[in-house]
Parts: C-alpha cells; structure tokens; sequence
C-alpha cells in the first residue's frame, strides 16, 4: 500500500470490489446509525453483525426485528436487563457497557466498524477494531480529535483504512482520491455557519435552546447541533481533519458557505481547486464510506444544476464565534489540550441544553478549563480519560 495516501486507502489497491460486506454499528439508534441502517435496507450486500446504543430499548428493539443482528449492546445495564426481556423470543445475543463494544468491535465475522457513537467512549472500541484489522467508518470525531496520536500510526501499523463519514471529510477524501499528499497546498472546510450566521456577539446573549437547535441546512442530533451553532463543530472537524489527512493546521481553512452544496475542497500546489458537492445529505458519505472504493446508485435527491447558479463563500466571524479559535488554540498545543476542548464543550453543551447556562457560557467554559489545564505532551487512552473526567468534574463543580 502506498503510505503518501490516507489511511493507506485512498486508492483502489483492493483489485476488486468487496460485494458483500458485514458490519458492526456502534450508535444505531442516534443519528448517523439510523441513517446508516436506511442505506442498509436500501442496497444489497450489506449485512449488519452487531448493534451498539446507549438507553433507547425501543428502537433498538425495532432494529433487531428488522436486521437480525446475532450481538446487541446496550450502554446501561438496566437498559440491557430490559432489552433482553423485549427480545426474548429473537437469536440475538445482548451485551453491556464498555465490556460488550470490546466484544464486539473485535469479533472475526464483520468487514466495517461503523463508529456513529458520539462521545470519548469510542476511542477504545476503535482502537479494538483497528487491532482486529477492521476497516473503520469514522463519525466519531473525538476519537481523533483526542487520540489521533494513538489512532493513526497503530491503523497505519495494521495496514488499516479509516474512511471518514463526515460530510467535510468525505468530500476532501474524495477530493484527494489518487493524489500524492505532498502535492495538498490547502484543505479547504466548508461550513454552513449555523443558525447564527451573520449575527453579532451581543446578539447572541439571550439565543433560546430552541433557536439554537434550528439548523438551516441539516437534520441531526441535538449535541451536533448545538455545536454547529457555536461552530465548534468546525473546530473538532479542523482537529480531525489534521490527523486523518496528516496536513499541518497552517494548511486548514475554514469558510462558510451557506447553501451547504459543496462540501468540502482541496487546493493543490499547481493551483487546482478540486471540490465534492452534493445534497446536504449524510446519507451519500455513509454509503460511499460502506462501499469504498465503488460507488452505487443512490435513492437521495440529487443536484439540479440550476442549484449551483447562486454559490457564496464567507470568511469565518472569528469574533463572534470563538470557539473556532479556540479549537486551532488547541490542536497546535497539542498533547492533552484538545481533550480539554473536547470535554469542555460536551459538558458545557449539556448544561446548555438543560437551562443551566447560557449559549455564550459554551465557549467561555471551553477556553477557562484551556487555561487552566496543565497540558500531558502525548497522553494515553488511560490518560484521556482521566483528563475527560476532570474536565467534567471541575466544570460540574462549578456550576453546581
């Protein structure tokens, strides 16, 4: 394989497509799961081994009837207690908590690990799968926002492709498909900015829950959501995208762009700009990240050429939305700073959405627990773990 390509796997090196394959989905019933399942019913050749969630007993019920999967895990034990009791009469196998992804994620009998599972807790599973030689479908941003240090050279070791999810990522991987590294100039992040976009500082003081979590352009859960209207989405794509397509952050740009149709770019030395544009959508990145390297027909409305006829491109309200710096703050520190962000924001996120904060309070929290922090240089799993419930318990103290 050819080391200057992401992951190894930004060709087709395999010489021939994989008809079938077999996943793992860890997060079935949030967001991306659930539409990683509607691509599922709609091909053919692709068969689901194991489903993760963390409390949703119904729905997880609903999608074992539906997909016969031969593993269930459920976050909660409580919730797997129940869960065993509604699929009393189905061949499924349920496990629980951190123990059960393990098991999971390292089974023989499955090709892709859909990693949809929002939050630190799936850096270990990955980690498992990697170790396992599973190809890994990335939307779990903090895995490498916090361990990319550990993640990419043992995938690199293992001779394992990580192929991104994300709307952003996909499309600069697509971009990339067949170019050398070294001949990137710029990776270009597209953002739709938010809710907000336009408005100034003072404007944003009395955001209501409910404003924030109107999203002009996209459908998705509730955490994202709210990051998306603080673009610390953008910063955790900024840190992910450094450590997926090994760029330095000098070379990562941010620009908004409102109608969400292109979805990323990528700039290279002899001045081509190479763009992936589609509906916003996240449906067409799962299923390119399921089939790589084919591309099959797409139930998903498609582009009108009439829409590209209004195209616009911002620069970033750096001002407003700080914690977009922040998170550039973060990732060139390195070492521990960006689990501190990450952590910062997920509990400040929380506390949003519960009323007990402010929306500006979001990236306030995020740059005092930066300050704060006495940086580890290159921590380990059991580090950034430890560092994410300090973070949590210093923020909860506080705002008790």
């Amino acid at each position: 394989m050819n080391s200057d390509k992401i992951s190894d796997c930004n060709q087709n090196d395999q010489g021939s497509f994989q008809k079938s394959k077999r996943l793992v989905i860890l997060g079935s019933t949030g967001s991306i799961g659930r539409q990683t399942l509607e691509v599922v019913k709609e091909q053919d050749g692709l068969d689901i081994v194991a489903l993760a969630a963390g409390s949703n007993t119904d729905l997880m019920e609903k999608q074992i009837r539906e997909f016969h999967p031969a593993y269930a895990v459920m976050w909660e034990e409580k919730a797997a207690k129940e869960l065993r009791e509604k699929v009393a009469d189905q061949n499924v196998k349920i496990l629980t908590g951190m123990e059960g992804l393990l098991e999971i994620s390292s089974l023989e009998a499955y090709d892709v690990l859909v990693t949809a599972i929002v939050g630190m807790i799936g850096i270990r599973p990955t980690i498992a799968a990697i170790k396992a030689g599973k190809t890994i479908a990335l939307a779990n941003k903090e895995t490498l926002v916090t361990a990319g240090h550990i993640i990419m050279p043992l995938a690199k070791r293992m001779g394992v492709c990580i192929l991104p999810v994300d709307s952003e990522h996909s499309a600069i991987f697509q971009s990339m498909n067949g170019e050398p590294r070294d001949r990137i100039a710029r990776l270009w992040l597209t953002a739709s900015g938010g809710p907000f976009r336009g408005r100034k500082r003072e404007e944003l003081a009395d955001v209501r829950v409910e404003d924030a979590l109107k999203h002009p352009n996209w459908s998705m859960g509730r955490k994202i959501t709210i990051d998306s209207a603080t673009m610390v989405n953008k910063g955790l794509e900024i840190m992910e995208a450094k450590w997926l397509f090994q760029v330095d952050y000098d070379q990562i740009k941010v620009v908004v762009h409102p109608q969400s149709i292109v979805h990323s770019m990528v700039e290279y030395m002899d001045g081509a700009l190479i763009a992936q544009l589609g509906m916003p959508d996240m449906k067409l990145p799962i299923q390119y990240a399921l089939f790589y390297p084919d591309r099959r027909p797409a139930e998903q409305k498609k582009i009108e050429i009439s829409m590209l006829s209004s195209l616009t491109f911002e620069e970033p309200q750096w001002d407003t939305f700080d914690g977009l710096s922040l998170a550039l703050k973060a990732g060139k520190e390195g070492g521990s700073m960006p689990t501190v962000y990450n952590a910062a924001n997920e509990k400040a996120v929380s506390l949003f959405l519960e009323g007990r904060i402010t929306f500006l309070q979001i990236p306030e929290i995020i740059g005092s627990c930066m300050e704060r922090h006495k940086k580890i240089e290159n921590p380990d799993v059991d580090q950034i773990l430890e560092v994410e419930q300090e973070i949590y318990e210093d923020i909860m103290h506080r705002f008790q």
